[in-house]
């Protein structure tokens, strides 16, 4: 029998804007139902890993504009109710984001934080840098165990000679179902737990697919 103490952490930071997060993060709950693994949420942000670059096309600093909202959201959650809320609220945010193709809104957040089961009110920080201060640090933690040169998701599992393994993505579409999904787990170690290991890499054919 598996237990809480004998599973494998597997600290994942996110932006709930990112479709390819997205995909991960649904992978990653597939990997806990087949193997010894339990998700740590956190937050990350492509709002604050882009806000010094200019050579960025408008429609996207557009979208790194709004992108603040929903993780100052996930933040002042995490403050006022525990970091347990993360995971939960960012299923509801990233569902309407991204399978409902809903807009980065506050009616789109308020409804998120009342099927997560959260006070409506915590959508007001969306507009309020009190909670910036704490998302720079939560994203400064993710962001430095793989480099500036990626984005969202970063995970990070303990390696097999113990120490601490981080890498960003996988990115894959559509998110990897049954076993499937624990090979691509297994395999995600095995090549990120090699030392020296970098990168493997091919062109995208498709964009994400929400299945």
């Amino acid at each position: 029998m598996t237990t809480a103490d004998s599973k494998k952490i597997a600290d994942f930071w996110f932006d709930p804007t990112c479709p390819w997060a997205w995909m991960t993060s649904r992978w990653m709950l597939e990997v806990e139902q087949l193997r010894p693994v339990e998700t740590r949420w956190h937050v990350m942000s492509l709002s604050v890993l882009n806000e010094n670059r200019e050579d960025l096309p408008e429609r996207y600093k557009t979208f790194l504009a709004a992108g603040w909202g929903p993780v100052r959201v996930l933040i002042a959650a995490a403050q006022a109710h525990g970091e347990k809320v993360l995971g939960p609220l960012y299923t509801e945010l990233g569902t309407r984001f991204h399978n409902q193709g809903l807009p980065n809104e506050r009616a789109t957040v308020e409804a998120a934080l009342i099927a997560a089961g959260l006070p409506v009110e915590l959508a007001d920080a969306a507009d309020s840098t009190e909670y910036d201060e704490a998302l720079r640090a939560s994203h400064a933690e993710g962001i430095t165990l793989v480099g500036e040169d990626v984005g969202t998701p970063v995970i990070a599992v303990d390696g097999p000679d113990g120490g601490r393994v981080a890498f960003f993505g996988p990115v894959v579409t559509p998110t990897p179902r049954g076993e499937a999904a624990a090979r691509l787990w297994d395999g995600t170690l095995l090549v990120a737990g090699t030392p020296g290991f970098y990168e493997i890499k091919r062109t995208r054919t498709a964009g994400p697919s929400f299945e």
